[in-house]
């Protein structure tokens, strides 16, 4: 699923191309493709059609196109294999095309949302009051990501402190910080020397201060190369791969050489995923022991 750099990578073309236009015709060929709004397929497209859209945002992995009304905006859920593309009017349809939307101001592209397994989806939801962004009212639990300006790093550590949890479960608790996904956690965790299984509660503040300078140091080198592809489900807006999975430290490196001192990466099941980590320089504490 993507994280937070590949949908920002979207969120960053969505804002160079649809930002500023207005739908003038919705076509929502798979109802899968909307069953998180309300009112079904027929709904969506007669309240979204003569909308204006505005400056897509993203909190975490979650990304929206707020309308310029401001009381509505569009969520987009990528879920495992969604794609939002500009496509050049009159272009092929994809052969897992969901919907479509067209705009009237000659610019000759159009915006499809493309999903091969239909796990994700666009659906219109009531913006908070008073955001100004237009953040949608069913997303307002998550929390701020580590790339946000206000992110609230004593908060951060507070809340950490305070969870009876592990650190890998904590960075990929969405309602304390959000974005981080499976592969950035285990690539943060690799730089900060720490084992997934360590207790939050004895992370001291220097240590939290610098295993979130880790993560933030991963997502920005990430979003700088377009995320991490590893097939062809992810891809831009414009259908084009990102390439961090090159510069991967830890995830998907099993019985691989640890690039800082040489033993064998290992892998360990970990919550319906895997956990991928350095049993010299990510031993385990005594409390996960």
């Amino acid at each position: 699923m993507p994280e937070l750099p590949e949908v920002e990578v979207v969120r960053r073309g969505l804002e160079r191309w649809v930002a500023g236009r207005t739908v003038t015709a919705v076509e929502v060929l798979h109802p899968r493709a909307v069953r998180r709004h309300e009112g079904g397929g027929a709904d969506f497209a007669a309240r979204l059609t003569g909308e204006t859209f505005g400056v897509p945002q993203r909190r975490g992995k979650y990304l929206w196109l707020p309308l310029e009304e401001r009381e509505h905006s569009v969520l987009g859920h990528l879920g495992m294999s969604g794609q939002l593309l500009v496509q050049p009017e009159g272009a092929p349809d994809e052969k897992h095309l969901r919907i479509r939307v067209r705009f009237g101001d000659g610019a000759g592209t159009e915006l499809r949302f493309v999903d091969q397994r239909t796990f994700g989806g666009l659906s219109l939801h009531s913006c908070v009051p008073g955001s100004a962004d237009g953040l949608p009212d069913v997303i307002a639990h998550i929390a701020r990501d580590p790339l946000d300006p206000l992110f609230d790093e004593t908060a951060y550590h507070l809340a950490l402190r305070a969870k009876r949890t592990t650190v890998k479960r904590a960075l990929l608790d969405q309602s304390l910080i959000s974005g981080v996904g499976n592969i950035y956690a285990d690539e943060s965790l690799w730089r900060a020397k720490l084992h997934y299984e360590r207790p939050t509660a004895t992370l001291t503040r220097p240590r939290s201060a610098e295993l979130l300078g880790h993560v933030r140091d991963v997502m920005n080198e990430a979003l700088a190369v377009g995320g991490t592809s590893f097939d062809s489900l992810y891809v831009n807006v414009n259908g084009e791969s990102g390439y961090f999975d090159r510069s991967l430290d830890a995830y998907g490196r099993e019985d691989e050489p640890c690039r800082r001192c040489g033993t064998p990466m290992r892998r360990r099941p970990w919550m319906n995923r895997s956990s991928y980590f350095c049993p010299r320089c990510q031993r385990p504490s005594r409390a996960a022991s």
